[in-house]
């Protein structure tokens, strides 16, 4: 017995050794996807099923002609959401802290109001995604759409109480691959290359009211609010789970050499997920251009633009626009819940945190269920999923600029941000960003009050 034990112990050493140099040496593939994490989940959660609507009705509509704003978006997505991860992974601190740090009563007063507009905002778009999800599951025979939009209202809600942090991640990155559903849509229709081209370039471009209010809304679902606040919670939760201590390790406080591979893997994070957004973008415009939009078929939602592809395109396309918009509505159904109530939450120095259970962060969590609950309940006794997505809109067309500027002037301050704070580079396309949604903003708002 002890000859065999010993034999087996000198045969398996040498290969346990070299298991454990692959295992300390994980592939270049294994690495990416590991630095993966808020910015793929924020890139991921943009397309919820009211952009994917929109993006839907701009193919159905104007055909390619809108696809110039799919390479306008991605620069502006990235600059945003950069400069948002920055402050977080700088300071250690979230937007809501650093606003608090950053500006006197006053100020944070109206942050406050506008946050709050924001969550009321972010409630009715919970509610037309959370309708999109039972609509889908209707589409591909699961049962009444409004069962399901409770079912996914409540299991989200028990999820964010009672899961980890890196138990809830992991579900929302495995939820980002079903957008992948919208890429597979291009293969399955015939798509004219050509126009691609020419729209994406501008060569289409129309000049009308109808085409310009879209551009507002497709402008407006890319450079959403809510979105800054949760780059910079879910970046603070990730930092805190690195440590043991529950305290967040910012780039000053780390060596210098380790700070710079960890700024480079965050901007390589949030790159990665905003390309990722803009793909899906292009793929739903395309698509539903190539399909849709030889037709003129008008649409009103994700779920009838999946129904109407399946005449034109195919169950296969149909079914795949459906499961693409279920899987991203739960990433965005709680995305939309937490990031303001994050936001308001550390605004006024109350703890908050996925990472932190509801008696550990009382306020936070009764903001999540309040947002979460009502959502859920307009969802299902709600009949104009539309009506909630006007309302939203030009909520966030208001809040969308002011938000902009406050980050702006926090990445510009010396005091807090050091030898992080907004270069030129960065300066110049935060402030064009700003400029661009202050503009579409206005007209936003002047189509809505004008009834356009």
């Amino acid at each position: 017995m002890n000859t065999r034990s010993q034999d087996r112990t000198t045969t398996t050493t040498p290969r346990t050794k070299e298991a454990s140099k692959d295992n300390a040496r994980p592939s270049a593939v294994r690495r990416f996807f590991k630095i993966l994490g808020p910015g793929l989940i924020t890139g991921a959660s943009d397309d919820d099923p009211s952009g994917i609507a929109t993006y839907a009705q701009a193919g159905a509509t104007f055909n390619y002609s809108m696809l110039w704003t799919v390479p306008l978006s991605l620069p502006m997505m990235m600059a945003v959401q950069e400069i948002c991860d920055r402050t977080a992974s700088a300071t250690g601190e979230s937007l809501g802290a650093l606003a608090r740090r950053k500006f006197g009563r006053g100020m944070r007063a109206v942050i406050g109001v506008l946050l709050v507009a924001l969550m009321v905002a972010n409630c009715l778009n919970l509610a037309a995604d959370l309708m999109a999800i039972g609509q889908g599951m209707q589409l591909l025979h699961a049962g009444p759409a409004a069962l399901w939009s409770a079912a996914a209202g409540v299991a989200i809600v028990i999820i964010m109480l009672a899961g980890s942090f890196s138990i809830v991640t992991n579900i929302f990155k495995w939820l980002c691959v079903s957008l992948l559903a919208y890429v597979a849509v291009l293969f399955v229709t015939h798509v004219k290359w050509g126009q691609v081209l020419a729209g994406s370039i501008g060569a289409q471009f129309h000049l009308s009211p109808q085409y310009l209010g879209l551009v507002v809304a497709v402008l407006g679902t890319t450079i959403s609010p809510y979105l800054f606040f949760w780059q910079s919670a879910n970046r603070i939760e990730e930092m805190r789970a690195e440590g043991d201590d529950d305290e967040t390790h910012s780039l000053k406080e780390r060596p210098r050499q380790e700070a710079k591979v960890k700024l480079r893997h965050t901007r390589l994070d949030v790159f990665t997920g905003m390309f990722f957004s803009v793909l899906v973008m292009f793929a739903i415009m395309t698509a539903t251009a190539a399909t849709l939009g030889t037709n003129g078929t008008s649409i009103n939602s994700a779920a009838d633009a999946a129904k109407a592809l399946e005449p034109i395109a195919g169950p296969a396309a149909s079914a795949l626009f459906a499961i693409g918009f279920i899987g991203a509505g739960m990433l965005a159904v709680p995305v939309l819940a937490a990031a303001g109530s994050a936001g308001l939450a550390a605004l006024f120095n109350k703890k908050w945190g996925l990472d932190r259970g509801p008696r550990s962060a009382p306020v936070f969590y009764v903001l999540i269920g309040v947002g979460t609950i009502a959502g859920t309940l307009l969802s299902v006794f709600a009949t104009n999923p539309i009506g909630l997505l006007v309302l939203s809109a030009l909520v966030n067309g208001i809040a969308a600029t002011p938000f902009l500027i406050v980050i702006m002037l926090i990445a510009r301050d010396r005091k807090i941000m050091g030898e992080y704070r907004n270069g030129k580079l960065a300066a110049s396309l935060g402030w064009g960003v700003t400029a661009i949604m202050l503009v579409a903003g206005a007209i936003g708002i002047w189509q809505v009050f004008a009834g356009g």
